[in-house]
């Protein structure tokens, strides 16, 4: 399990670097921050991945990884918010409600079962696609656009995807693809998972 923890907390590091960097540099930073977003990227493919190909997996490892996830989106979001925050600003009320949607998320999740919601269901995963080409795009090429538009109404659909999932879900449970493999869980019905979802 060494090496996925090692994935884990390398991702967990570059978030303050990423904040250190927009800071500190600026504009002069805007190039490394976008190499650290592809290797955080990285490390949370390959941390799935080979956890699961040496069959080490665990609850305890995929929280980690979830929350890690987290971290670093915030950070990256912040630090785009420092470098781009004119672009940023012409989408206050729906960055809101992205913030208040994730919130939910958390707060239900807890009130039902005691401990965060950690899904990785299959919409929040297109959604960290998303973020990276919005991110990319914005700390790049100070360009917001299409890109940051698609992410945050592809993150406020995802996230309606992971309250229900949450509010489906009779007991708490790790790595649900999906709303409607919530209902057949509910329901007690068996289905397969799919390798790509059990890697990130």
């Amino acid at each position: 399990m060494i090496i996925p923890k090692y994935l884990i907390l390398f991702r967990l590091l570059l978030a303050p670097t990423i904040l250190l960097l927009a800071y500190f540099l600026k504009d002069d930073a805007r190039s490394i921050i976008v190499v650290l977003l592809f290797l955080g990227i990285l490390s949370d493919i390959f941390d799935g991945t080979i956890a699961r190909k040496l069959n080490i997996s665990s609850v305890k490892l995929r929280r980690l990884d979830s929350q890690t996830d987290l971290i670093f989106w915030i950070s990256v979001g912040i630090s785009a918010f420092w470098l781009n925050t004119e672009i940023i600003k012409q989408h206050t009320t729906e960055i809101i409600c992205l913030f208040i949607m994730e919130g939910m998320c958390y707060a239900i999740s807890f009130l039902r079962f005691g401990k965060e919601t950690c899904t990785h269901a299959f919409l929040s995963k297109v959604w960290g696609i998303c973020l990276l080409v919005a991110f990319v795009s914005l700390i790049g090429f100070s360009h917001g656009g299409f890109p940051l538009q698609l992410a945050i109404y592809w993150g406020l659909f995802s996230q309606l995807d992971v309250i229900l999932i949450i509010l489906l879900l009779p007991k708490w449970q790790n790595d649900v693809p999906s709303t409607y493999h919530a209902y057949l869980i509910r329901k007690g019905i068996a289905f397969k998972k799919s390798k790509w979802l059990n890697d990130n």
